[in-house]
């Protein structure tokens, strides 16, 4: 289970990038490339893993921890090892959108993302990925995942990584979801807090033990936004402590718990500092039986001071989805199910996902079918229906890689 903890959304960009299933090799990047296999190897549906491409992406992207030469430099030194040709991948996401609210109004997202990506082996243990978002929503996206990963630190079962990457990635990866529509509780904000379980930076590690896999990260809590006019990343020297156990617990059933703690501290007005203490507690699970993949979410958050403000009242937020995924082994199409809902007892939240601030509920409902045109080329249909806006979002897209 380790292996998939940190990097499976690495494969997902490297080896075949476009949410449904894999590329041939001749056809797209990095991986594919390199070892000469169609991406059906490693996936499901782009960019959804199986078992192998799991444990492959968490090998540090090697078939084997000890391999030949395979497109390396010889360069007589034994602490070397260099490509020849350096790993690199672009993905394409474009979207055409249209919104119903007793009116219509229609939106060419194309392209709505387009990345660059590169990672790879860079000892035996030590392996690197990244990539660069030239373009997101129009303007310059910047880097988003960025780190170094370690595989079996001191020759036992612990890998870690350094750098930023997505909190929630041990639970359900953002970056490996099929839907346009995102899983609202990773990203919901509380008042004034930059507190989320998307992109941070920071350390993770992640070790085996009695069919146990636990997850330690230590953070930022400041997200992926630049350093300040100090150079500082983090606005104060509090750090957030984040863990997750899981556990296949039948052949078909995987459960998982999660806990975060997230100190930030502000000056107000007056020029004192307040601080803020947020927790969270939750619970995951998955069920796979046949060609059907359950996926459930629940998170209970409390934030004592989330506006900065002293003597407000706590908020409390609870919320998280539940996801089915079909698709028959072998097939190039699939339907999918979506629902989020998030609850808090203030007008605090924001998530960031297009409507306004201030709501105290988010409520939506998502079904969507995808098919593979080619093994680097899919395209979408979805529909969304916001609960609490009574309004719908239709989408039509496409994803590819080369």
């Amino acid at each position: 289970m380790r292996r998939s903890v940190f990097v499976g959304v690495w494969l997902g960009s490297l080896l075949a990038t476009a949410p449904a299933t894999s590329v041939s090799a001749s056809e797209i990047p990095a991986f594919a490339r390199r070892y000469r296999v169609s991406c059906n190897l490693c996936h499901t549906a782009v960019p959804k893993l199986t078992p192998f491409g799991a444990q492959f992406a968490g090998n540090g992207f090697r078939m084997a921890s000890e391999e030949p030469p395979r497109d390396t430099i010889d360069t007589g030194d034994d602490l070397l090892n260099l490509y020849r040709d350096l790993p690199l991948a672009i993905r394409l996401d474009a979207y055409a959108n249209a919104y119903t609210n007793g009116g219509a109004k229609t939106d060419w997202q194309t392209p709505l993302n387009l990345k660059i990506m590169s990672g790879g082996p860079i000892s035996n243990k030590i392996s690197y990925y990244f990539y660069f978002l030239l373009f997101e929503r129009g303007e310059i996206g910047g880097v988003e995942d960025a780190f170094v990963y370690f595989n079996d630190i001191a020759n036992v079962p612990i890998d870690a990584a350094v750098g930023q990457f997505q909190v929630s990635d041990p639970m359900f990866k953002r970056e490996l979801r099929l839907e346009y529509q995102d899983y609202a509780m990773y990203r919901a904000r509380i008042g004034d807090l930059p507190t989320d379980l998307t992109y941070d930076r920071g350390a993770i590690a992640a070790a085996d033990f009695a069919g146990f896999t636990l997850t330690g990260a230590v953070l930022n809590g400041n997200g992926k936004g630049p350093a300040d006019e100090t150079l500082h990343f983090d606005n104060d020297f509090l750090k957030n402590a984040f863990g997750h156990l899981t556990r296949d617990v039948l052949p078909f059933l995987r459960l998982g718990a999660m806990g975060y703690y997230a100190p930030q501290r502000a000056t107000v007005e007056d020029g004192s500092e307040v601080q803020n203490q947020t927790w969270m507690l939750g619970g995951d699970a998955t069920v796979t039986l046949g060609p059907v993949e359950i996926n459930a979410q629940y998170i209970h958050r409390q934030d004592d001071t989330p506006t900065f403000t002293l003597g407000e009242p706590e908020a409390i937020t609870n919320g998280g989805f539940g996801e089915i995924i079909v698709q028959p082994a072998g097939a190039r199409w699939y339907v999918l199910g979506l629902y989020n809902l998030i609850h808090t007892n203030r007008p605090l939240l924001d998530v960031r996902l297009g409507g306004p601030a201030g709501l105290t509920r988010y409520q939506a409902a998502t079904a969507g079918v995808g098919y593979l045109l080619r093994r680097n080329f899919r395209i979408m249909a979805e529909g969304t229906w916001d609960v609490e806006l009574k309004e719908s979002r239709w989408t039509i897209g496409l994803t590819t890689a080369f």
